[in-house]
């Protein structure tokens, strides 16, 4: 079986590091930042960045309905922090003219670890991932404030001295083929990630 082709949303972001991260996970990864480049690659990473930005950026490069078609028809995808929040159906704390993507069936807090505080780093058990835990660095980052029953719910912070009010809060969904972390595990070097969104494009196909 030859190897998925997975794009990197290159509008803003670490789409470098996702790039080396899909390809040390098997996967033939490309930039996409066009129409025609999204059309040609199997599923999507959606990287970190300014997601009211990064909103309508899809807006004027003509992406936009382009990816909730492409969702819609059950392409995979990845969202990890920014794009967490664009794949969710609905946002907190958002602008009134931020676009969503409308892939998981989750409720989304924009900024949730305060505006103030520019990083947070915690171990999580992470369902799915073999290996022990994950280190995670949220950055800016959201959490889910509610999911759907069919949404399965992958990694919550632990109720540890750090965690202070982030405790409990649910940090990593799976719905079918969409993936989404609060956190940026491309910034770790820790590919596992990676590795099961890999597994989960190449599931039943």
């Amino acid at each position: 079986m030859s190897a998925p082709r997975v794009g990197v949303l290159a509008l803003q972001g670490d789409t470098r590091e996702h790039l080396a991260a899909l390809r040390e996970a098997g996967a033939d990864g490309t930039t996409v930042r066009r129409v025609t480049e999204l059309e040609a690659v199997d599923a999507l990473v959606i990287p970190g960045g300014e997601s009211t930005t990064m909103s309508h950026l899809l807006r004027e490069f003509e992406l936009l309905e382009p990816l909730r078609a492409r969702l819609a028809e059950g392409m995979p995808a990845y969202g990890s922090c920014a794009g967490m929040i664009l794949l969710a159906k609905e946002l907190r704390d958002g602008r009134p003219d931020q676009h969503q993507l409308g892939a998981l069936d989750i409720v989304v807090r924009r900024n949730a670890f305060g505006r103030q505080v520019d990083s947070f780093e915690e171990d999580l058990d992470f369902a799915d991932v073999p290996g022990g835990p994950v280190h995670a660095v949220f950055i800016r980052a959201p959490w889910v404030e509610s999911a759907a029953d069919h949404v399965t719910v992958l990694a919550t912070v632990p109720d540890s001295p750090t965690a202070g009010v982030a405790a409990g809060r649910i940090v990593a969904v799976a719905q079918g083929k969409v993936l989404a972390t609060a956190f940026h595990p491309e910034l770790t070097g820790d590919g596992r990630v990676h590795e099961l969104f890999v597994r989960m494009i190449e599931r039943d196909t």
